[in-house]
């Protein structure tokens, strides 16, 4: 009988410290807090940005050489049906390996959506789900125009474009929508900006420069997320001319191919739980060259200039 006891009271330390054990190690795992540049394959560089001030936080840049051989896109397809819920949802390092892609990023805010604990959230894999916003991908629109959602588009030659009236242009073979459009030097005026998960797409004037941008959100003292105003900032830097803001919180996710498979870049935080992805509707993906070790080629250990 006490033996029984023992073990009874050994099961329940093991239960309640296995989640607290698990929830450590996910931290562990985050990317360090420190600047990086990589580049990752041919036409792609990534590189890491570590903020102090006025809050920690941590942006993940990937530049993309639209032009440069090799360099491919494709949003994610839907499944039509029907109802209104044009995709199955899935996390984006899964839209990473079913595509064979090199680079890959959530994109369209959908719904239905709720997140109350890690336990408790929609959508799961596999859950059909709808998209806010024109959505196209290999020149099939899933999801069709709205005028309040401004869309990224990419033609038959990969040229990008953001257009802020939700419709794209005919020849569009790929299509992504956001909420807002971003511009140097013209700051959007908001009731409230508080510092957030984002996910960010970005073009040069010649729509030839493709920048996929995640800043970290939701994880005091490691990276507590960005305004709207600080990635205004943030692009000026960079050289961008237009941006379009897409779904961000725990659906923030910048995801790489490796020679071992999948590998997050950033750090998610879906039901609230560090570098756990969430299943989301649309992403945006990259096929690219590799260059030699493409996994681990740091080129620099120090943050870049833009």
């Amino acid at each position: 009988m006490q033996r029984l006891r023992i073990w009874g009271w050994v099961a329940i330390c093991f239960s309640l410290l296995t989640p607290l054990y698990c929830y450590g190690r996910s931290q562990w795992q985050r990317p360090a807090q420190t600047p990086q540049i990589q580049q990752l394959f041919a036409g792609i560089t990534y590189q890491r940005q570590i903020y102090t001030s006025p809050r920690p936080y941590i942006v993940h840049i990937a530049k993309i050489n639209l032009t440069h051989p090799g360099i491919r896109l494709i949003a994610t397809p839907g499944q039509p049906a029907d109802d209104d819920n044009e995709f199955h949802a899935e996390p984006t390092s899964a839209f990473l390996t079913q595509f064979r892609l090199q680079l890959a990023m959530n994109a369209g805010y959908f719904y239905h959506f709720n997140e109350k604990t890690p336990w408790d959230y929609a959508p799961h894999v596999g859950d059909r789900v709808n998209v806010l916003g024109q959505s196209i991908s290999m020149g099939q629109q899933y999801s069709p125009r709205q005028a309040k959602w401004p869309v990224l588009c990419f033609d038959q030659n990969q040229q990008g474009t953001i257009v802020e009236t939700g419709s794209c242009p005919p020849d569009t073979l790929h299509a992504v929508a956001g909420n807002y459009t971003l511009r140097p030097n013209q700051p959007l005026k908001l009731d409230s900006d508080k510092p957030y998960a984002r996910s960010i797409a970005a073009l040069d004037q010649a729509g030839t420069t493709l920048w996929l941008i995640v800043v970290d959100g939701k994880q005091p003292n490691y990276s507590e997320g960005a305004t709207l105003a600080d990635i205004e900032k943030l692009i000026k830097k960079l050289g961008v001319d237009i941006a379009i803001n897409l779904d961000g919180g725990g659906s923030a996710t910048l995801v790489t191919s490796t020679r071992s498979g999948a590998k997050l870049l950033n750090a998610p935080i879906h039901g609230k739980w560090p570098m756990n992805e969430r299943p989301v509707a649309t992403h945006l993906g990259i096929y690219a060259s590799p260059i030699g070790d493409v996994a681990d080629a740091k080129l620099d250990s120090g943050q870049i200039e833009p």
